[in-house]
Order: structure tokens, then C-alpha cells, then sequence
């Protein structure tokens, strides 16, 4: 063990840090939540925001609470499947519902220090419900919290808050490329703003007159296998971008494949319309259709026209609770085509912009990964900012 580090019930910790429990660091205000009811929030809308486990449900016109506080879920998915954030600060005149434990830091506990311990940790053995996820007051009051001095909690508070802004800054980036990258779609792709260069009257076809329709089939059972021999099989919808581990081999039984470039479609369940552009020879099973183009035509504009036309493509579904499109309505949608030097042109236009906001999403993603370790590494005293 290092110099100046002890063990205790938590780990290897700072010998300067103390370990509290959480009702020892926070009072909880629960007894002052309050449920309201759809109908009875509809009579009272206004701009107090009411939150619920996972952050603000609806605004009202009344409040309870009015100081900078704690929310800690309560209860749901969120728990266990963590897609969003589990505890987190509010300030000024807000209402809570029954949904999440309300927290405010007794003297001694920065509330930015808190709010990240809470949401740092592993809720899974604390799990108490049954039909779905709870963490109940008992279980929660007994949380171990590991207390450093208040200026190295302020410093980790500080260091972490710095990163969930830079989180914040490029999730808005991305979501004014995507809306930038919408409209030039809609411009570029319905000739009302043309490139550099072009002009000329654009012409209307039909999917099928201008590209091939290649609707998947379930391949004969004999020919699955997971030995690596064969051509991966994608299905829809469930996995319809996966490299699938089942290998499918050659057999001179009806089977159908998509070939590298081809633009994929899932034609079936809730995830219809969903589309990928093929980077691989695979075999396409029940729930998935290849389209290809035919001369003259590129298959990447033509994606960017199926992407831009998916309510068209929707609006095709037939049944309603196990939606599907079928090789004559795909092949019936009609897109305007301009030349194929045109088309070439606004592909490369759109892929770029598409290029950028993936390599923005990886920055993202990476930037998260960061932000984790940091939090890692502060909140259990590996690494030292006082």
C-alpha cells in the first residue's frame, strides 16, 4: 500500500479521507415530494420544472422546493440500464415527484462532489425491487460516501463539472451539424439548391426503374453454421447492422447477398426504415433488402434520397403491430434524379457532412470514456487534486 493511503470497508482510500454514510453527509427530504397526475398537471402548467427520476418530466405552476439540492432515482430502468443520469443537481423553484430521493448536503458536503459520488456508483447489490428497479430510502441512507477535505471536494467537483461542459458543448455541436446537415438535404436532394456547376431540368423515377431490389430470404437451415466458414448473415430487424457470428455456406438453394456498397434497408418490425450502407459481402435474411444501382445511377445518392423519403417509405408499411415493407412498394417510390455527375456531387457533399458528425460522435464517445476514468480515479483518491 502506498505512503499516506490506509485500507478500509470501501478500499484503499487517502489516509486524510473519511468514510460517511449517507445520511450522515445529507438530510433526505422526501416527506416533502409530491406526486401530481397527468390530468392534474395539465391544469397547472407553467415554468417550475417537475422532475421525476430521471430529470424534468413537465413544468408546473407551483413549487416545492426552492434551494440547490440533490436528485437521486428512486426507482425504474434507468437504474440498472444507466442510458441517462441517476443523480443530478436542481436549483431554484422546482417540484419533485415520488419518483426520486430528494438530497440537500449537510455543511461539509459540496454538492457538486456529492452529486458525482452518487452518480459514480454501481447501484446493482442496492437493487431492491422486483417488478423493476428501486433503490429504496433504507438501502440509500446506508451508501458509503467517501468524504475528502472540502477544498479537494470542490477541486474534484470543479475538474469534473469542467468535463461534463465539454460533453455538453460538443453534444450541441452535433446536434446543430445534424440540423445543419437536414436542411442541406432537403435542399440538395429536391433540386431547390443546386451545387456549383450544374443546372438542367431534374427527372423523376422510380426505385426499381433506376436501382435493383434484392428482398432477403431465410437461407436453408443445413447452411448455418459457426465454424467461420461462409458469408456473415444480417437479419432485421434485431440485427440488422451486425456482423452476425452465424456464417452461412455456399448452397445451390435460393440464398440472397448484398454485395459491398449496396444500400441496405430493414423492411421489417419496429425498426422499418432503418438503412445502412453495406461495407461487406453478407448474406441478407428475412427482414432485409439490398438495393443496388444500375447504371448511371449512384447507389449513395440514391441512399440519401430513401433516407430523405422515409415517411414516403413508412407511409408503405402495411400491418400494425409487425410493420413491413414489401419489394413492390420500394420498388414503386419515386425520386428525382439529376446526372450522375450531379448525383456523385451531392453524395460527396452529404458524406462529408456525415464524416464530420461521425468524427465528432467519436470525440464524444471518447470525451465520455474520459470524463468516467476521471471520475474513477478522483472519487476514490488514485488520483489527487490537493
Amino acid at each position: 500500500m502506498k505512503p499516506g493511503y490506509k485500507r478500509t470497508e470501501v478500499g484503499v482510500i487517502p489516509e486524510a479521507w473519511e468514510v460517511k454514510r449517507l445520511d450522515e453527509v445529507a438530510d433526505f427530504l422526501d416527506g416533502m415530494r409530491r406526486p401530481v397526475k397527468d390530468s392534474d398537471r395539465a391544469k397547472m402548467r407553467g415554468e417550475v420544472p417537475y422532475y421525476g427520476a430521471s430529470g424534468i418530466v413537465d413544468y408546473v405552476n407551483g413549487f416545492l422546493f426552492d434551494e440547490d439540492l440533490v436528485l437521486l432515482a428512486e426507482d425504474g430502468e434507468n437504474i440498472v440500464s444507466r442510458t441517462s443520469r441517476i443523480a443530478f443537481q436542481i436549483s431554484g423553484r422546482t417540484w419533485v415527484n415520488n419518483h426520486a430521493h430528494v438530497l440537500r448536503p449537510k455543511p461539509g458536503m459540496v454538492i457538486g462532489y456529492l452529486v458525482e459520488a452518487l452518480e459514480s456508483r454501481d447501484y446493482d447489490q442496492h437493487n431492491t425491487g422486483t417488478a423493476q428497479p428501486k433503490l429504496n430510502k433504507q438501502v440509500c441512507s446506508k451508501l458509503p460516501i467517501l468524504c475528502p477535505s472540502l477544498p479537494e471536494q470542490r477541486a474534484i467537483a470543479q475538474a469534473l463539472s469542467d468535463a461534463d461542459a465539454l460533453i455538453a458543448a460538443l453534444e450541441k455541436l452535433i446536434a446543430k451539424k445534424r440540423d445543419v446537415k437536414q436542411a442541406v438535404m432537403q435542399q440538395l436532394l429536391s433540386g431547390r439548391t443546386r451545387l456549383p456547376g450544374f443546372s438542367g431540368a431534374w427527372e423523376r423515377h422510380k426505385l426499381g426503374d433506376v436501382s435493383e431490389i434484392i428482398m432477403g430470404q431465410s437461407p436453408p437451415g443445413h447452411s448455418y453454421n459457426r465454424t467461420g466458414m461462409g458469408v456473415p448473415l444480417i437479419n432485421g430487424p434485431t440485427e440488422f447492422t451486425d456482423k452476425h457470428p452465424v456464417k452461412i455456406q455456399w448452397t445451390t438453394e435460393p440464398t440472397k447477398f448484398c454485395e459491398k456498397g449496396d444500400l441496405l434497408i430493414c423492411v421489417r418490425g419496429s425498426s422499418t426504415g432503418r438503412t445502412n450502407t453495406s461495407d461487406d459481402d453478407y448474406c441478407i435474411g428475412r427482414g432485409v433488402a439490398a438495393i443496388r444501382a444500375k447504371a448511371n445511377s449512384s447507389t449513395v445518392y440514391i441512399a440519401y434520397q430513401v433516407i430523405g423519403a422515409i415517411e414516403t417509405i413508412l407511409t408503405a408499411t402495411t400491418g400494425s403491430t409487425f410493420p413491413s415493407i414489401d419489394g413492390k412498394s420500394i420498388r414503386a417510390i419515386e425520386i428525382p434524379l439529376p446526372t450522375q455527375a450531379e448525383q456523385t456531387a451531392i453524395a460527396t457533399a452529404l458524406s462529408d457532412m456525415d464524416a464530420e458528425i461521425v468524427a465528432l460522435e467519436a470525440r464524444l464517445a471518447k470525451t465520455r470514456a474520459l470524463k468516467q476514468g476521471m471520475a474513477q480515479a478522483l472519487l476514490t483518491g488514485r488520483v489527487r487534486l490537493v
